[in-house]
Parts: structure tokens; C-alpha cells; sequence
């Protein structure tokens, strides 16, 4: 029994060698054979070189050139590069916990209606900024009911972060979608659950994940998040999860409201909306938060999150759907 597990990277020196070390001190049955292939996006940072060493410590390690520098192609590349029974894929700044591996393949065994499995997310911080961020993210008020990352019991879900593919997946709705820059995960997920495949979180597994952290880095990727959303929606003709649409209708709403309230008298409806915003705000910041300033950047990061979102969304919609363009240049270069 074979897996392949993928590692898109580019420019990750400082993380690239406790994430293979992860892999390979796995916990497996002897009759499973690990291969582990990272697909580089050229870097120049070191990481090539630190692979190659490492490579001479794994003897199954593999590099494979990425010149497109884009995820869904390292996904796709790291997939062809040789067939597997189960293909796992992994962040280079995610370090899987010892009993990953075999646990998910045990779920996708165990039931075969289940094609992906993906396991909880232990947020390790690289600065203050980042903590905050990730304390907002873990919330329900900050990422919507049902998002993987405040799930704490397994069970179906619509996506996961880390997932573990079967083959067969990839063989009944092909490999990722290329021209997705942002979303090719979500993309590939609704097409698992659209073509009678489940997702399953399962709870007993985990990853490590070395969380970036500044406001504006987050803004930018929220952004993007939103934009590609629309092109994914409009791929599929459907909106692939109802809780995608509270931010562009929020930011739409605030954008609207002084205009509204120029030839309506409903201000007031305005003022109720954005009390009921500010308590689940204070509330959701005040349960996370030790210290006043752990407040303070909590509150911050929810408005950030929905409405760097919402704004992405609502260009998206104007260029896919109302303009009919394709995605700009600006919007395929990644934000990270």
C-alpha cells in the first residue's frame, strides 16, 4: 500500500525540515510506503538545498520543479509525479502529528463513502499579531458556523485544511482546477460532495501550523478568498455554502446604508444591525481575550476577516458575473 504525500512550497527554510521529519517519524502499519514529493516554486531562500540534504537521509524524498509558481499546479504535479493508493497533502508550515497518517487512511478504509479525510488545526504563532488572528479564526462568529477550523468533534464537514485523498477520487472528478489561484481546495471539495463523495473531520488527528501574522497580509488573503469565491460559484453555477454569502451582503449593506438612509427613514434598522455586529464582536473578543489588549486585536480582526471578504466578493461579482472577465493579473499573484 502506497501514499504519496504532496508539499507545495516556495521560499519556506525555516519550517520545510521539521514538516518532512513529521512525516516520516508517522506512526505506520509495515505494509504502507511512504513517499514524500515537495513541488518547489523555484526557491531561492535555501530550502532547495535543505531538501537535498534531507533527501540524502529519506531515500523516498522528491523534488519536482513548479515554474508556474502556482498551488493548484504543485498540487497536480506532486499527484501525477508517481500513482499511490492515498495521497495526502500538506503545508510546508504544517507538521502532522504522529498518528495522521494512518489514522486518516483508516478512516477512508473504514467507510468507503467517505473520500476525504482532514484532521484539527493546533495554530502555532510566529509573532502577537498572528495569536490574535488565529483566536478570531477559531470562532464560529469569525469564520461561520461550520467552518473546519471551530469544529472539535468529528463528523461531516463541507472542506478540510489537510486532507487525504483515495485514488479513485482523481479518478472520478479529475485533479485540481488550474486556473484557480485562490479556492482550488473548496473548488475540489464541492466537486467530492456534488459527485456523492463525504468529507470527514475526524478529531483524533492533528496538525501543527505556523501561523503568518499581520493585518494586512490577512486582508490581502481574505480578499483574494472572496474574489475567487465568485469564480468558483460561477464555475459550478451554485453557491457551493450558504455562509459564504453574510460578508458580501454586510459589506454591501455598510457600503449602501448612507444612501438608504437619504431617501428611507429606516436608519434605525441600520443602528440595530451594526449594535447586534459590535455585541457578537465584543462578546466572541471578551471570551477569547486575557488582557485588554488581546481585546483590542481580537475586535480588530473580525471586521478585517468579513469585510476584506465581502469586498473581494463584491469585485468578483462584478468581474465574473457582470462584466464576464477573467481574473486579473493583480488577482493571480498570491497575497502571501
Amino acid at each position: 500500500m502506497k501514499i504519496s504525500v504532496i508539499i507545495p512550497c516556495r521560499n519556506e527554510a525555516k519550517y520545510i525540515e521539521e514538516c518532512i521529519d513529521a512525516i516520516y517519524a508517522n506512526r505506520l502499519e509495515e505494509n504502507i510506503e511512504v513517499n514524500t514529493i515537495i513541488v518547489d516554486g523555484l526557491s531561492d531562500d535555501g530550502t532547495r538545498e535543505i531538501i537535498q540534504k534531507l533527501q540524502l537521509k529519506y531515500t523516498n524524498l522528491h523534488l519536482v520543479d513548479n515554474e508556474k509558481q502556482l498551488t493548484p499546479f504543485a498540487f497536480n504535479l506532486g499527484i501525477k509525479y508517481q500513482k499511490a493508493d492515498f495521497y495526502q497533502i500538506v503545508g510546508a508550515r504544517q507538521i502532522l502529528s504522529l498518528n495522521y497518517l494512518q489514522k486518516a487512511i483508516d478512516c477512508l478504509l473504514k467507510d468507503s463513502t467517505v473520500w476525504c479525510v482532514g484532521g484539527s488545526v493546533d495554530n502555532v504563532y510566529v509573532n502577537y499579531t498572528s495569536e490574535m488572528i488565529a483566536k478570531a479564526m477559531s470562532t464560529s462568529f469569525g469564520m461561520g458556523l461550520g467552518n473546519f477550523r471551530t469544529l472539535t468533534k468529528s463528523g461531516f464537514t463541507d472542506t478540510v485544511g489537510t486532507p487525504m485523498y483515495s485514488a479513485q477520487v482523481f479518478e472520478e472528478i479529475d485533479f485540481f482546477d488550474e486556473d484557480l489561484v485562490r479556492n482550488q481546495d473548496d473548488d475540489f471539495n464541492y466537486r467530492v460532495t456534488k459527485a456523492g463523495g463525504k468529507i470527514w473531520f475526524e478529531s483524533e488527528i492533528e496538525l501543527k501550523y505556523y501561523v503568518r501574522g499581520s493585518f494586512t497580509g490577512l486582508f490581502r488573503q481574505f480578499f483574494q478568498y472572496g474574489y475567487w469565491k465568485v469564480f468558483v460559484n460561477k464555475k459550478h453555477k451554485a453557491v457551493t455554502t450558504l455562509r459564504q454569502l453574510v460578508p458580501p451582503f454586510f459589506t454591501l449593506f455598510s457600503i449602501l446604508l448612507p444612501f438608504i438612509i437619504s431617501v428611507c427613514p429606516i436608519g434605525f434598522l441600520g443602528n440595530i444591525c451594526f449594535s447586534f455586529y459590535g455585541l457578537f464582536a465584543f462578546y466572541f473578543s471578551m471570551k477569547k481575550a486575557k488582557t485588554f489588549t488581546d481585546f483590542v486585536y481580537v475586535f480588530i480582526t473580525f471586521p478585517i476577516l468579513h469585510y476584506s471578504y465581502g469586498m473581494g466578493y463584491l469585485l468578483g461579482m462584478i468581474h465574473f458575473l457582470i462584466l464576464n472577465k477573467k481574473p486579473t493579473e493583480k488577482h493571480t499573484r498570491l497575497s502571501r
